[in-house]
């Protein structure tokens, strides 16, 4: 987006972020209330809206953790995830004009980031299955004695586990992917995980549902293989 020709007259004047966050504290400050001197969310996305870019990089400087955190679950190796990251600031920005401030910002940007990442799992969906020597040999000998131990889990227990869930998770339909990760591995509620996906309340319940199931038949499937691959 390039410039856009002003008069002489409106150059002295603050554009774009500033115009209405200067406004705002001249305000402030007239009433006697004190002037905050961090511009809201709003006032960012209005200003980014008017074209003023150093706005929108405030808002992803603001926002930029979380959705790093989001593409990181689904993005693959760190390289992958910095591209998503890319991927849901790219979207974000030429969806801004349709935000709406009836709900706060990071809500409608994490909406965004979910289907963006949604739309990277299906693109790059892997139609092979898992085999155990996928698995690091420290993962292996983890799972070899989990699946004959009755003991109960420990420290090191639930982060080989985690590696598990998510290696079983990369297996996955893009769907079954993204909603047990919302669910299991994020701990967000039904209804905001519908609120994230656009799918109904009832879809979600149903998809999660299901979703389980193929995991644990998957997983299954594998146990079964592990007499013959050195189990």
């Amino acid at each position: 987006m390039g410039p856009t020709a002003q008069s002489h007259s409106a150059r002295l004047l603050p554009t774009g972020a500033h115009a209405s966050i200067d406004l705002a504290r001249a305000v402030g400050t007239a009433d006697g209330k004190g002037a905050n001197l961090e511009p809201t969310d709003g006032e960012l996305v209005q200003a980014a809206r008017n074209g003023d870019l150093t706005a929108f990089e405030a808002l992803m400087h603001r926002h930029g953790g979380r959705v790093f955190a989001m593409a990181r679950r689904y993005g693959g190796s760190e390289s992958d995830a910095e591209d998503l990251a890319q991927e849901i600031w790219i979207k974000a920005y030429q969806k801004l004009s349709g935000y709406r401030a009836a709900a706060p910002f990071e809500h409608w940007l994490m909406r965004v980031a979910v289907r963006t990442c949604y739309d990277q799992l299906r693109a790059r969906r892997r139609n092979r299955e898992l085999n155990f020597t996928d698995l690091s040999p420290e993962e292996q000998d983890w799972l070899r004695t989990w699946v004959t131990s009755n003991a109960e889990p420990g420290f090191r227990d639930v982060g080989m586990a985690a590696e598990v869930v998510h290696r079983l998770l990369d297996q996955m339909k893009p769907a079954d992917r993204l909603v047990l990760s919302l669910l299991e591995l994020e701990d967000r509620p039904v209804k905001e995980v519908a609120a994230l996906t656009g799918w109904s309340v009832a879809t979600v319940k149903v998809r999660a549902f299901r979703a389980r199931g193929r995991m644990r038949r998957l997983l299954a499937r594998w146990l079964e293989r592990f007499p013959r691959e050195g189990l």
